[in-house]
């Protein structure tokens, strides 16, 4: 990639982080980066399309760097295990003041909308190979639609990001809920032939 380029992706990302959307500017952008504001449109346009392309770059390596972790998961508890390690590590990276950034511009502008929709679908990317895992054998397997399994967990773990930016406390009370869920999975994967078979009719019932 461009140098150049690199610089702003990388300053528009930190300044989200610091500043939030509303104070973003090609100004800004460009002093962060230390380049001459001209070369913000020379090279993206728009200020809103070099976020675009920033956001989507940051998440495509936030979601490869959690690609060998996820291929190891083998069942939903294991997967609720790692969810509460990568919500911790990023926060500390700052994802949790970028989504946040990156959510609230999407309710205004059709670019950002875009970026969030792709920000989505690229977690959902990684966690549905790990989901289709994880009830393979078990009671839910072809009672539990995994495409709709997995944007269900990435929108819970998106929004427990966003929560804890703002409630903390309440954030780790629902991480402990869902550890309970995990332990309530692993009970029931844990049911005899005759239990799961009772299970998986009242499962299919509610289909």
């Amino acid at each position: 990639m461009n140098p150049t380029k690199a610089k702003l992706m990388l300053a528009v990302t930190d300044l989200l982080k610091e500043d939030g959307i509303a104070g973003l500017s090609a100004r800004a952008i460009a002093a962060r980066a230390e380049v001459n504001q001209a070369l913000v449109f020379y090279h993206f346009g728009t200020v809103m399309d070099l976020v675009d392309q920033a956001c989507r770059a940051a998440t495509n390596e936030a979601a490869a760097s959690y690609r060998d972790e996820l291929v190891e998961v083998t069942s939903l508890a294991e997967l609720l295990e790692l969810g509460r390690s990568l919500h911790e590590r990023e926060r500390a990276a700052g994802t949790v003041t970028l989504m946040a950034q990156l959510m609230a511009g999407a309710q205004r502008d059709k670019t950002l909308a875009e970026t969030a929709r792709y920000a989505m679908a690229r977690w959902n990317e990684e966690i549905e190979a790990a989901v289709a895992r994880a009830l393979e054998g078990s009671p839910f397997e072809g009672v539990v639609a995994v495409s709709g399994l997995s944007r269900a967990i990435s929108s819970a773990f998106v929004g427990l990001l966003l929560y804890d930016g703002v409630d903390r406390p309440g954030a780790e009370s629902a991480f402990e809920s869902l550890e309970q869920l995990g332990a309530l999975v692993e009970v029931i994967e844990d049911l005899g032939p005759a239990a799961r078979l009772v299970l998986r009719s009242r499962l299919k019932g509610r289909g």
